[in-house]
């Protein structure tokens, strides 16, 4: 009597279609082995995808058989072809491998004598029939994916920041989640500015919770989807382009880009990471008023405590108290704070500098709009050159996807010229209420806002010789304060001020070196 084991396949997607489940399976293969008086050794289940033979069981059941040579089943037995292969040319490689090892592969409802050569016609007709029908399966799945992704529609899990939905129309798609959009959208504006290095960005957002890897993150503020756009892959002839999608954006386009001209070295800016004590927010900014060099900060232990100090890196000996230089500096804050009764001249000042750059942003847009159009004409006249053959097919093709990658670049900033208007008398009252208490602001902030604000008005090291701050330039927003302020102390007898020689000037890069406390 001939042994058999059986074989019985489905995949998931096949449970509960055509009758493939398991247990139909095992009843028709035991049916058979009873009226052909077969007897039944092992049951093979497998819920596995026959597009390889890189299945769990059946790689078990392969490595029982080569350690039995031969002693086992006679046969293998299953249903159908599909069940026992949907790749022709690997099952043709299989069934010599049984075969050598003496097991007879069967499909019990698709009998096969295989030692006629005729019916190895049948056997490739069996086994190429399900190969097909996988391989227009998954090229409709894949049509319809990027017909879908034309239509702007998000197909997959929503990155960080965003969560799927189904709309009451039942379309899936993807929706902001709080705070996780937040943070991205912290995470662009934050490189757009500039001030921070984009690891500094990263190490930032871990702290707040969202844990994320370097090449992760790079991946993430590289996505377009956050700023409303979803990527349409290269297929053939057709490049690889973005569509507008239909979820909500994160940022916006202008920004996105202006953070990509970044990551690509358009817009590079060297900065120089600092980290410091609580205790020494002016390390890095000081430089030694008797040899030049930088002042560095360091503590001193005690018997009963630390002791900061400011101190040259050579061999010059300077030397200071780190509480006294700190009081020192916030003293100095008090004179970059507006004198009562100058409010509304800032605010009038603000207003027409607000109103000049509207207009330059005007300008902006006309100039994004004439780059546009000269790119258009590019397109056009290599379109021309193509059809009057004065170039290929490919240069033309090069041509036009450097055109079509610069018209997304503009056309992303373009969008950042149509924003709504600010509200400016809001924004100025905010900031005269901060600087009216700048020096209160600046001992109850952290060490990062510290120096935030020491960064914001001395854009060039300052020097400290023990009583008072010399620096060669100041912002000249807070020189302008300080000029002010100067000229009202000046004037007792309250008559009428004239800051027209004030109100319209800018002091430049190269003042000369001022003196604050002397």
């Amino acid at each position: 009597m001939k042994k058999a084991d059986l074989y019985v396949r489905v995949s998931t997607d096949e449970q509960a279609d055509k009758g493939y489940s398991i247990r139909s399976q095992e009843e028709v293969l035991r049916k058979y082995c009873g009226i052909q008086n077969i007897s039944v050794g092992k049951v093979i289940y497998e819920d596995f995808s026959a597009k390889t033979f890189n299945r769990p069981a059946w790689t078990e059941m392969l490595n029982k058989y080569k350690k039995e040579k031969g002693k086992g089943a006679d046969l293998l037995l299953f249903t159908k072809w599909d069940r026992f292969s949907r790749n022709a040319g690997d099952a043709y490689q299989m069934i010599n491998i049984l075969r050598k090892m003496a097991i007879d592969p069967q499909a019990v409802e698709q009998p096969l004598d295989l030692t006629i050569p005729e019916n190895k016609m049948m056997l490739a007709f069996y086994l190429a029939a399900p190969e097909v029908e996988n391989d227009r399966r998954a090229l409709n799945t894949f049509y319809g994916m990027r017909r879908a992704r034309k239509e702007g529609r998000y197909l997959t899990t929503g990155p960080y920041g965003y969560v799927n939905r189904t709309t009451d129309a039942g379309m899936k798609t993807i929706v902001p989640r709080e705070p996780q959009a937040a943070l991205v959208k912290w995470a662009f504006e934050e490189i757009g500015k500039g001030m921070l290095c984009i690891d500094d960005v990263r190490q930032e957002l871990n702290r707040r919770g969202f844990m994320v890897s370097k090449s992760n993150f790079y991946t993430l503020i590289k996505n377009p989807v956050y700023c409303g756009k979803i990527v349409v892959p290269e297929y053939r002839d057709e490049p690889r382009h973005l569509v507008q999608g239909q979820h909500e954006a994160i940022v916006s386009e202008a920004l996105f880009y202006n953070v990509q001209e970044i990551l690509d070295g358009k817009k590079r800016i060297q900065l120089v990471k600092m980290t410091t004590d609580d205790s020494l927010p002016l390390r890095g900014y000081l430089l030694c008023p008797k040899c030049g060099k930088q002042l560095t900060g360091s503590a001193s232990k005690g018997r009963h405590s630390y002791y900061y100090y400011y101190h040259c890196i050579s061999s010059c000996g300077t030397r200071y108290k780190a509480e006294e230089a700190n009081n020192s500096f916030v003293g100095e804050l008090q004179r970059f704070i507006p004198k009562p009764g100058v409010a509304e001249l800032y605010r009038m000042v603000i207003k027409d500098i607000f109103s000049q750059q509207s207009g330059s942003q005007s300008n902006g847009r006309k100039e994004l709009l004439s780059q546009i159009e000269a790119e258009n004409n590019r397109l056009a006249k290599a379109r021309k050159l193509l059809l009057d053959d004065a170039i290929d097919s490919g240069d033309y093709k090069t041509i036009k996807m450097e055109c079509e990658k610069k018209l997304l670049i503009l056309e992303g900033k373009l969008t950042g010229f149509s924003k709504p208007a600010y509200d400016i008398d809001g924004c100025v009252d905010k900031a005269l209420n901060t600087l009216s208490r700048l020096n209160a602001t600046y001992l109850e902030a952290d060490t990062t806002t510290k120096r935030n604000i020491i960064g914001s008005i001395y854009p060039e090291k300052l020097s400290f010789d023990g009583s008072a701050y010399r620096t060669a330039r100041v912002n000249e927003a807070a020189y302008l304060i300080y000029l002010i302020n100067s000229k009202l102390t000046a004037k007792k007898n309250r008559t009428k001020l004239d800051f027209s020689s004030l109100s319209d000037s800018v002091a430049g890069a190269g003042l000369e070196p001022t003196t604050f406390g002397l």
